[in-house]
């Protein structure tokens, strides 16, 4: 059997190795993710506030007309530049523990990102095209290059999955400065107390660690595409 060699030997070992951590990585932070969240969510706010109120008014002073929405689901909170809404999920938009509200303020801070024309949120959105088509066409491309043995065919598809790659990357600042954004809010508007704010961070920080995971995992895809590649000039 060669299905995993692809004529590049022990590289083969090392990246599924690399893949399976990854796997583990993901599963770990998407745990951390729910029990922080759950942990700061049964610790209420002292101003009370509600996490759709805290970003109307987040919004209103913002200048800004998007408008908040309910959506159903836990943790599926986004900001739809498309439509202009902020959609909190249904363990956010009414309650004001510590967890919904930072979690309210960092898709403000989206909303923010994009009004202000943050660089890295252009540079997403320049990348997210190739992206989209290159999530679901580059492994085939690669694998059928590798297949013909045509080393120029396989190159195409590394070539569609760099733009995942790059995707993913400069999603992290975007992500990270979203959460600085919220904290600062959070904390210039006195909606939680000094003693609060730590909370809010560690959910975030949480949130964030998803993020650098699926970065990793696009990057060791990406070498493991490439060397599938590489592998059919190596059989010429």
């Amino acid at each position: 059997m060669y299905g995993y060699n692809y004529g590049y030997g022990g590289y083969s070992d090392l990246t599924l190795i690399a893949v399976l951590v990854i796997f583990v990585l993901g599963l770990i932070a998407q745990a951390r993710v729910g029990s922080t969240f759950k942990k700061f969510a049964k610790v209420p706010s002292v101003a009370g506030v509600r996490a759709s109120e805290l970003a109307d008014q987040l919004l209103k002073n913002a200048g800004s007309s998007v408008q908040v929405t309910q959506v159903s689901g836990s943790l599926t909170d986004h900001f739809d530049p498309r439509s202009q809404t902020v959609g909190l999920s249904q363990s956010v938009y009414n309650e004001s523990s510590v967890a919904a509200l930072a979690v309210a303020a960092h898709e403000i801070g989206h909303v923010m990102q994009y009004e202000e024309g943050y660089l890295p949120i252009k540079l997403r959105n320049a990348v997210l095209p190739v992206a989209s088509i290159g999530s679901s066409a580059a492994p085939w491309i690669t694998l059928v290059g590798v297949v013909l043995g045509s080393f120029n065919l396989a190159m195409v598809g590394v070539w569609l999955f760099l733009g995942i790659l790059l995707f993913q990357f400069v999603t992290l600042p975007v992500e990270f400065n979203a959460s600085h954004r919220a904290i600062v809010m959070l904390e210039s508007g006195g909606y939680l107390s000094y003693d609060e704010v730590p909370g809010a961070r560690k959910v975030l920080r949480a949130a964030a660690m998803t993020y650098v995971v699926a970065a990793l995992s696009a990057l060791v895809n990406f070498l493991r595409l490439f060397l599938m590649a590489r592998s059919t000039r190596r059989q010429k």
